[in-house]
């Protein structure tokens, strides 16, 4: 049986199958570290069973792992010739968390522990420094009290500055032994008063305190947030280290920093990282004293006069240097790696994969195939596909002064700045000028969409991460922040309050869709390089998937954006978004409200040009690639006037009363417009309506014939369909109109006929379905809502009480639910068997998440289509399904 607490130097831990699973990622680590030779303070490890343990027994260590724990601490006291609580020569401890993945500053850490009021003077008393013996007892107390006995740590650090402003000393560094005597009765004093209890003498209390403290951290609100954030489950739990003290504090010759491998900011194979003289770690990342840097050149470059790590301790940093060779070589990545020297000697303290931008990421993975140190496989497995975002869009620069003002969700990367408008119109009318806007709405319908592709970016109070916004935005390449509930929209007085100020129309605002961050004022942008390195790893990608990549586009321009990023056709393009330019929406609006067939077609004879002049520009760019055109979906009342001026102008073009055109608006009312007069429902009942849209299609398609232009091939889709009977009508009438326009301009048109999957009887009944479709194009936005009748523009307002109660894992409009995806399952089987050679792809949102991909890729899909700036996402994602599928059927 393995065992749940394993030493540093066990050998069972190399005969883990997953030691990181087990060990977590830094226990694993260590172990690793200590059989390459490399110098480890002796330790053991808290396997993450133990954390399952841990809260199933109601948050308490039980009486067989305290034994466990005792066990493994008398190996640690004999391996470094200390005693645990010892009057003469004690042994002091850190204990740190290790997740299965790096969580940085995430979970908790306490080090120095086993001082108390004795051992401090045994440690003074060893060592002769009796500075060092109490700066160390100090900081114990305050990481302690703040972990373990929830004390504010700016408690303490007060105290430290009031006694810096009375001795004229600016660094902590210049308090001596009798200022570290008066504040560690001091600190002893505050977490008295602020806890009721003393700060604990018992050196035991203090470990299984800081062990349960750090198990307690695993659901932190914190972590809790980054799990969410990095799809990390909540079921995995976390390690616990326990590791011999080794101190970077005793004096000029003792050093602790923090270094990458490579520059993990650019990915340029040079060390960089940080140290600092005679400190603790914490030193280092709290920012309390200036880090030093780690490389003559970078001092040099950087122009600052403190010395190099190399100039300093040039020993230690050629050792340094060495090991950071050697583990980059055994684990065939950059590494982050912590460190402390103590008397001149180096220790190890940690080694993982160290957290890079996206663009050092490529760079890295690129040089590293150079170097032969990994595969092009590895290479493409290595960059995290989400990333690729930051590398497409404009990013903030950080460098910049920022006052962020509010915070929504992060609806689509990248960061624009504009002049704040809350209107389509204000939008376009400002761009017009040479102005950028950021657009604000409570929350925007496809009405907005002539604003939204005005505006450089768009900001609402309501709707998730996959409302209509952010759906938009992302297959625009707009940023967006969405759901922000701390901005408090006011239309009619064109202002909206944050908690910290008002903000007016016209007034700047910036947003940063990449973190959901609202800023007041004009923050400056840094442009995204797309390097050399990137078309290679695309073009490596590409080598290994077999999924075909679409885009979902409507516009020339992100299709053409689209077909710039790799797309090999469009998987979705929505005909809806075409009729709500100025021009044309009033003729929609004149269709809509005729009560005549007759009076429907003379609008819809206006409308034909148009969608015939979109079509031709699309199957142009989209030469010799499918193109799949989805036939009218929304429910009409998403076209209708709205205002008193709207209605106005449709009373006098459809020439009636006033009153009588409101009369039809509230007889279009529905109470569930999704799940209403819809889709290929329209189609039924105004067949009209889709005559004309493929009348566009195939004389889009001979207009280019006859200019002897290459054309895309055209998959006409019919949506909304749940029975065979509507498939049927609906392909008869397209064929029909195929027909009609062939003999009247001689011309033969090649073309499909499928349906979008996205209701659950059209999964289970995809048989039937399939007798009258040749593609089949899974909708998983509305598949996801009428699964779990879930309404995707109302979910932000509970889905996050159901992730934290881990009823959802991540959210369904996100990542693939399990149960939507065995509807998938379903209708493929059943599509398969009724037309072998049935095409399949899916088309919604979910067609750009890597989780989503890897599952269309083992169901057996063709393609998937994502918004524009989502292509080489899918391009990467769909790679690493091919080889991640190949590796798990070895």
């Amino acid at each position: 049986m393995t065992k749940l607490i394993l030493n540093f130097n066990s050998k069972q831990s190399k005969s883990i199958k997953n030691p990181k699973n087990f060990l977590g990622g830094k226990g694993a680590n260590l172990s690793e570290m200590g059989r390459m030779g490399l110098p480890v303070p002796p330790g053991f490890t808290i396997s993450t069973k133990v954390c399952e343990i841990f809260y199933k027994d109601k948050k308490k260590l039980n009486k067989n792992l305290i034994s466990q724990i005792k066990k493994e601490l008398k190996n640690i006291e004999k391996d470094v010739s200390k005693k645990f609580g010892d009057l003469k020569n004690p042994l002091l401890l850190s204990v740190r968390s290790g997740a299965r993945v790096s969580m940085p500053g995430m979970m908790d850490t306490i080090l120095n522990l086993g001082l108390n009021d004795k051992t401090v003077k045994a440690l003074a008393l060893k060592t002769s420094n009796g500075r060092f013996a109490k700066d160390s007892y100090r900081r114990f107390i305050q990481m302690y009290g703040n972990v373990v006995m929830g004390v504010e740590s700016y408690h303490f650090e007060e105290l430290i500055e009031n006694y810096k402003l009375t001795k004229g000393v600016l660094l902590d560094t210049d308090l001596d032994e009798s200022d570290w005597d008066g504040l560690i009765e001091d600190f002893k004093r505050t977490v008295k008063e602020k806890t009721k209890k003393e700060f604990p003498q018992d050196v035991f209390q203090q470990l299984f305190g800081a062990i349960s403290a750090v198990f307690l951290s695993w659901e932190s609100n914190r972590a809790k947030v980054y799990r969410k954030l990095n799809q990390i489950p909540a079921e995995w739990g976390t390690a616990v280290n326990v590791q011999s003290m080794v101190f970077g504090n005793m004096g000029d010759d003792c050093a602790t920093g923090v270094v990458f491998t490579r520059n993990p900011s650019d990915g340029s194979n040079e060390i960089y990282g940080e140290y600092l003289i005679n400190a603790q770690g914490e030193d280092v990342v709290a920012g309390t004293r200036t880090p030093q840097y780690i490389t003559k050149k970078a001092r040099k470059n950087a122009k600052v006069d403190e010395p190099s790590m190399e100039e300093s301790l040039p020993k230690v940093f050629k050792e340094l240097k060495k090991i950071l060779k050697k583990l980059e070589k055994h684990y065939k990545d950059m590494q982050d790696v912590e460190f402390t020297v103590e008397n001149n000697k180096l220790w190890m303290l940690q080694t993982r994969s160290g957290k890079r931008t996206a663009k050092s990421a490529v760079k890295i993975a690129v040089d590293m195939v150079k170097e032969k140190l990994i595969s092009k496989k590895e290479a493409v497995l290595r960059i995290d596909p989400n990333s690729l975002d930051t590398l497409l869009h404009p990013t903030l620069d950080e460098k910049s002064t920022i006052n962020v003002i509010a915070h929504g969700l992060p609806a689509s990367p990248g960061a624009a700045s504009g002049k704040v408008v809350f209107t389509s119109e204000e939008a376009e009318r400002l761009t017009s000028m040479m102005q950028d806007t950021i657009l604000v709405r409570v929350e925007t319908s496809p009405e907005d969409i002539q604003g939204m592709h005005a505006a450089k970016g768009i900001l609402t109070a309501r709707g998730g991460m996959t409302s209509h916004a952010a759906v938009v935005a992302r297959g625009m390449g707009r940023p967006c922040v969405s759901g922000s509930s701390e901005i408090d929209i006011n239309y009619e007085m064109k202002t909206f309050k944050t908690p910290s100020m008002e903000i007016k129309e016209g007034d700047v605002i910036t947003i940063d869709g990449s973190t959901g961050r609202i800023i007041s004022g004009s923050v400056a942008t840094v442009k995204p390089e797309i390097s050399g390195d990137f078309s290679k790893i695309m073009t490596w990608a590409d080598s290994f998937r077999k999924l075909n990549i679409r885009t979902n586009s409507e516009t020339p321009k992100d299709t053409k954006t689209a077909k710039d990023f790799g797309a090999e056709g469009i998987g979705l393009c929505r005909t809806e978004h075409m009729f709500f330019d100025e021009e044309r929406i009033l003729s929609v609006r004149e269709m809509i409200l005729s009560k005549t067939k007759e009076d429907r077609s003379i609008a819809l004879n206006k409308l034909l040009p148009h969608q015939k002049k979109d079509f031709v520009e699309i199957f142009k760019i989209m030469s010799g690639l499918p193109v799949t055109v989805r036939l009218l979906d929304p429910p009409l009342h998403e076209f209708l006037p709205r205002t008193d001026k709207e209605i106005n102008e449709v009373a006098n073009i459809v020439n009636l009363p006033v009153k009588e055109v409101e009369s039809r608006i509230d007889e279009l009312y529905e109470q569930n417009p999704m799940l209403g007069h819809r889709g290929c429902r329209l189609g039924i009942s105004f067949p009209e309506i889709y005559e004309m849209q493929c009348k566009a299609i195939f004389e889009a398609l001979i207009a280019l014939k006859k200019e002897k232009i290459k054309s895309a091939f055209p998959e006409i889709m019919i949506p909304l369909v749940s029975t065979e009977a509507e498939i049927k009508i609906m392909k008869d009438l397209v064929i029909r109109i195929a027909s009609e326009v062939q003999k009247e301009h001689k011309i033969k048109i090649d073309f499909m006929v499928g349906t979008m999957i996205e209701l659950p009887r059209a999964a289970i009944k995809a048989n039937d379905i399939a007798k009258h479709a040749e593609f089949f194009s899974f909708g998983t936005n509305d598949l996801t809502q009428t699964t779990f009748g879930i309404s995707r523009d109302d979910s932000g307002k509970f889905l996050n009480d159901y992730l934290d109660n881990k009823i959802f894992s991540i959210d369904p409009f996100i990542s693939i639910d399990d149960g939507v995806g065995d509807l998938i399952k379903i209708a493929v089987e059943k599509g398969k068997s009724q037309n072998k050679n049935i095409k399949l792809g899916i088309c919604g949102e979910h067609g750009g998440d890597p989780n989503s991909i890897l599952f269309c890729s083992k169901v057996g899909l063709n393609y998937v289509s994502c918004s524009p700036y989502r292509v080489p996402v899918a391009r990467l994602s769909a790679a690493q399904s091919e080889i991640l599928k190949k590796t798990e059927s070895k």
